[in-house]
């Protein structure tokens, strides 16, 4: 595969700026979608994002920015999401360009709401993109840890291993480690479900459970993965592997996770809006829990999920958090 194919990052929160600058260590020249031109105004004069990762300093001759998404588009060979699935539906309605040649690169952790589809699934009906010319960017990897350029491990899944090796290159570097596999779907089941056990360990964690309990959440959260990813995409996968467990492990237990974050607020008492008014970035996991019980549900023999229909019934329903999580420590074992 040609290594003069184009890049180009769609967002400009954390994880997009991360990816822009590991792009950046290999890269002449990287597209980047910035919705505000006011944010591409700042950058181009301050040379860092005002908002998000702002220690990380860019040349500006290595950037293509625009506020349209169609110029960006049509500038790259390969496009990267990295836009929350609950925005990215209405930042995809806004394309007029035909993408349907082009390399589609999910770094999105979520189901997007109106289609109820995983991005791979979204990009192949909606927008004709072959299965075989899309790819999920999964971790564990955390923006901040990136821009400490803290070794960092990241999984390139893609059905064509070719595309995989070659978008795999691009991302290496002295603090960044690549695999590949094929499993796109188990791949972004994985990234969205470890968003939500994050949020149940932050919410035990408001709620006073230690350490002991946190490893029985962990055991069982990664027994209930398996069984909701063979529900949802039977095939042979271990989902001990890094892009599975490693994931689920450091969302869960890192303090740069916005979603265990956002559990323990909600385990210290806050209401789900004040929560969400009180951070200031989007917790993906909230949307996630939805999903992922709606998609369970749907299922003839749904899998058995009980840390995931707990979070739902206490972001959803109300549910006290002290009784929720008392009733599902006599379920976990």
């Amino acid at each position: 595969m040609s290594t003069d194919l184009k890049y180009a990052v769609f967002g400009s929160g954390s994880w997009a700026t991360a990816i822009v600058k590991m792009l950046c260590e290999n890269r002449d020249q990287v597209g980047w979608y910035v919705r505000k031109q006011q944010t591409i105004d700042y950058i181009i004069s301050e040379e860092h994002n005002p908002s998000y990762l702002s220690s990380v300093e860019f040349d500006n001759s290595q950037l293509y920015m625009d506020a349209d998404i169609n110029k960006v588009a049509d500038y790259a060979d390969v496009l990267i999401f990295a836009i929350p699935s609950a925005f990215i539906e209405s930042e995809l309605q806004k394309l007029t360009s035909d993408i349907s040649s082009k390399i589609i690169m999910s770094a999105v952790k979520g189901i997007i709401p109106e289609s109820g589809l995983l991005v791979a699934e979204h990009f192949h009906d909606k927008h004709a993109i072959d299965f075989n010319n899309i790819v999920v960017l999964a971790g564990p990897c955390h923006a901040e840890e990136v821009a400490l350029e803290r070794l960092s491990y990241l999984t390139i899944a893609c059905a064509n291993p070719e595309i995989a090796s070659a978008v795999s290159d691009q991302f290496s570097s002295n603090y960044i480690r690549t695999s590949t596999n094929d499993d796109v779907v188990g791949a972004e089941y994985a990234a969205m479900l470890k968003n939500i056990y994050a949020i149940a360990a932050g919410m035990a964690h408001g709620l006073g459970y230690g350490d002991n309990f946190q490893s029985v959440l962990m055991s069982n959260a990664t027994r209930e993965m398996k069984r909701f990813i063979k529900k949802a995409h039977k095939m042979k996968r271990n989902i001990n592997e890094t892009v599975y467990l490693g994931d689920l492990l450091v969302t869960c237990y890192s303090l740069f996770s916005r979603n265990r974050m956002f559990g323990n607020m909600i385990g210290k008492g806050y209401t789900v809006k004040s929560a969400q008014m009180e951070m200031s970035m989007i917790a993906e996991g909230y949307y996630a829990t939805k999903s992922a019980y709606q998609i369970n549900k749907s299922k003839e023999k749904p899998a058995q999920i009980p840390i995931i229909d707990t979070v739902y019934e206490i972001l959803y329903t109300n549910k006290d958090p002290k009784k929720a999580f008392k009733k599902l420590t006599e379920i976990l074992s």
